[in-house]
């Protein structure tokens, strides 16, 4: 299976800064000890051009500049630094090789991304360019495919994601997330499943099967980016969920994609880094297989 990492890219971050940046690299070893026949590959750099895809060529010019004001840094999450800017185009294009890697073999995976809150002209809660829309769009500019499903099984809805995406009929948005959770002003998603705090893994499961049900009666995709969050656990301090580690599993199962990894806040960054993990360990029992949606 085809791993792209953009780990070694780090964005200096405060003493005390929330965000949990070590797992990437801890994800991407644990990766290489534990699952076998995996191709790891160095994420490869995005234009501004590929970029314009999802977001305004303003917003991208002061991304790259330094020139966000105060509360749109603020918002993002992360103090500004070349980095920063090094690592989010990365990200983004991390996503793009795993999907075209995934139409090639079945399945493949982006070792971080999953930024579904960067809008076209902002960017929210970590995320500074939403590597799913970015990804899907340029597939089709590539025409590689005609139709792309992303599902979001972040404990957060995309929000950003949505809002890209909200006129355009060829890409469906799915995003299964807690209720009362993050972002506190949802968007629209094509499809939208809204769960009450602390749903186990049998209330989840049913309320994927029924969601996905509900998308393919409605869709027919050529491709899917699924963004694999660890939020959903229940050792997760932002999550609100209480999914097990074997209901993660299962959740992880049938869906051959393109995989991001998504949010994960875990209370032990061990608990983030298993989640994740093993979802990398399924997924490659379905590499080098034609995909189970025929493409075109």
């Amino acid at each position: 299976m085809q791993a792209f990492y953009s780990d070694h890219f780090v964005l200096p971050l405060p003493e005390g800064h929330r965000f949990p940046m070590q797992k990437y690299s801890m994800v991407r070893e644990a990766v290489l000890a534990t699952v076998p026949q995996i191709a790891f590959h160095e994420a490869p750099f995005t234009s501004d051009g590929v970029l314009a895809l999802a977001h305004h060529p303003s917003y991208i010019e002061r991304v790259s500049r330094g020139e966000l004001t105060p509360p749109e840094q603020k918002a993002i999450g992360f103090p500004w630094s070349s980095q920063m800017v090094e690592r989010s185009r990365r990200s983004a294009g991390a996503t793009i090789a795993a999907c075209r890697a995934a139409l090639e073999c079945g399945v493949a995976a982006n070792l971080a991304g999953g930024t579904h809150h960067a809008y076209s002209d902002h960017g929210e809660g970590f995320c500074v360019f939403n590597d799913a829309a970015i990804a899907a769009r340029l597939m089709q500019a590539e025409r590689r495919v005609r139709k792309v499903a992303i599902v979001d099984l972040d404990v957060h809805q995309g929000n950003g994601t949505a809002a890209i995406l909200a006129q355009d009929d060829s890409i469906f948005t799915l995003s299964l997330h807690a209720e009362n959770n993050y972002p506190f002003k949802k968007e629209r998603s094509d499809l939208d499943v809204a769960l009450a705090d602390g749903v186990g893994d049998a209330d989840y499961l049913s309320a994927l099967h029924a969601a996905l049900d509900g998308m393919f009666a409605r869709f027919s995709p050529e491709l899917l980016i699924y963004l694999a969050g660890a939020d959903p656990h229940e050792g997760d301090r932002l999550g609100r969920l209480k999914l097990t580690l074997d209901g993660l599993a299962a959740r992880d199962r049938d869906i051959p994609v393109a995989l991001a990894m998504a949010g994960g806040y875990g209370k032990n960054i061990q608990d983030t880094v298993a989640v994740h993990v093993q979802t990398i360990a399924i997924a490659s029992h379905y590499s080098f297989r034609k995909p189970a949606i025929a493409t075109q």
